[in-house]
């Protein structure tokens, strides 16, 4: 059976399925010394290669996933040419293949960030399609009305389109400062911050507190990360679907319907 050959190399943990499709794209893969096109499928039993070097493609290894608290000041990119720290500078290397960001924070959001050394599924969990909601305690500085919360719910137009909040609860504060956790299920850049703005409240503190079925830990402090259990990981990849392409794979752990762990309450631990 063939598959696409950017799917077998994400799968592999060499980067994102659009990543890999761009070194195809610039010669840097070849099948059993042909250099490779977009769009070409292969077999298990084919040779391939990056840049020269062998690729050893294992279809049924378990992805690792690590979830990493993401402090203030971090960027979300391997080397950055001004020297500031990046997220991947706290993190240990996987057991095989490299890390891949799923999804990312600005340089002034906190909280949850997840890494995959599989592409397949880091490919999945940042896709529209599965609609993975986020979830985010925010301290808004600014008076919200009611109305301006309703507009919220129904939708206000920024420039790359209408968002919405698919929900909003109100976490308490004082003073000019009000916190609140929302959920959306899209990951736009600098989303919830423009969304607050186009009703006119500045956000002063923004935490990513859950990703999918994920949540960020308590105990977990900024600049800390943990590798997910099995139990963990099967919700991932049965919020995307992979249970259902592979049903014999290794992948599969044992379903569970266990709570993940406890997530930070903005009224208790943000403020």
């Amino acid at each position: 059976m063939s598959e696409k050959l950017q799917k077998v190399l994400a799968r592999a943990g060499l980067g994102s399925r659009r990543e890999l499709e761009r070194w195809i794209e610039q010669g840097r893969v070849s099948v059993d010394g042909r250099i490779a096109c977009v769009g070409d499928r292969v077999t298990a039993d084919q040779q391939l290669q990056v840049d020269g070097k062998r690729v050893s493609v294992t279809p049924g290894n378990t992805p690792q996933v690590l979830l990493y608290h993401k402090p203030e000041g971090e960027i979300c990119t391997r080397n950055d040419p001004a020297g500031r720290p990046t997220v991947f500078s706290n993190l240990t290397a996987p057991h095989s293949g490299r890390w891949i960001i799923v999804g990312r924070l600005d340089i002034n959001t906190t909280g949850l960030l997840l890494f995959t050394n599989s592409g397949e599924l880091a490919n999945r969990l940042m896709h529209p399609r599965y609609r993975l909601t986020r979830e985010y305690a925010v301290r808004v500085l600014g008076q919200v009305s009611t109305a301006d919360l309703k507009r919220l719910k129904k939708g206000v137009m920024l420039d790359d389109g209408n968002a919405h909040f698919q929900r909003i609860e109100d976490g308490g504060g004082e003073g000019a400062n009000r916190w609140y956790r929302v959920q959306l299920a899209e990951g736009r850049n600098r989303e919830v911050r423009r969304m607050w703005q186009a009703v006119g409240a500045r956000v002063s503190r923004l935490i990513r507190i859950r990703f999918g079925p994920i949540v960020l830990p308590r105990s977990l402090h900024p600049g800390q990360s943990r590798v997910l259990g099995p139990d963990e990981i099967e919700s991932l990849l049965t919020q995307v679907g992979l249970h259902r392409d592979r049903p014999d794979s290794s992948l599969i752990g044992t379903r569970t319907n266990k709570p993940p762990a406890a997530g930070v309450h903005p009224s208790r631990s943000h403020r």
